[in-house]
């Protein structure tokens, strides 16, 4: 069970890292791209870190 959680850490870890560095490349970008998906892709960013946060949170309490 608890390997399962490490590896849902990992993979909301990975999504995270991969929305942030898509909104980053599309506000450097930025024009009509950026003002279409800038703000959709920081707020999945923030929704992917909540919910690893969330998991890890998860991870502290079974292991206790």
């Amino acid at each position: 069970m608890s390997n399962l959680i490490f590896i849902l850490i990992g993979i909301a870890m990975a999504i995270t890292l991969g929305v942030l560095f898509a909104g980053i490349v599309v506000m450097a970008k930025g024009g009509q791209v950026n003002a279409k998906y800038g703000n959709k892709l920081m707020r999945a960013r923030i929704i992917a870190q909540g919910c690893a946060l969330a998991l890890l949170v998860l991870a502290f309490l079974i292991g206790k």
